[in-house]
């Protein structure tokens, strides 16, 4: 099975992001909160679906963030077809200090695939 990470897979509107982030956290981790929609999704359910809040606040540097999406976004792909149809969406709530972008991924990719595997219940 090939991991891909098509447009189905992402959300796209505000409102999707709203309606996950006023909804149920269903994980918390160092870096990390994933917040879900309360009830199920009203469009047909195509597997879960991402979406990433990453604040420039919290991320100063480009750089620093677009990395974090990079890894957020392929420990997802590589996971969806293990995930619950329903809406993620990762949002960073602790400031990111700063460090060498190796150890930068190996702490977020640490932190993201245990929120993963805490979404599957």
């Amino acid at each position: 099975m090939r991991a891909s990470f098509p447009p189905a897979a992402r959300l796209h509107r505000p409102s999707e992001f709203a309606s996950a982030l006023k909804g149920k956290h269903l994980a918390k981790g160092e870096l990390f909160v994933v917040s879900t929609p309360r009830g199920p999704r009203r469009e047909e359910p195509s597997g879960a679906r991402l979406g990433l809040v990453i604040a420039k606040r919290m991320a100063p540097l480009a750089v620093t963030r677009n990395t974090i999406k990079r890894v957020i976004r392929d420990a997802f792909r590589q996971r969806r077809h293990e995930l619950p149809s329903r809406d993620l969406v990762f949002r960073l709530h602790k400031r990111i200090e700063p460090c060498s972008l190796r150890e930068l991924k190996k702490r977020v990719r640490i932190d993201v695939e245990a929120l993963l595997e805490k979404s599957l219940r």
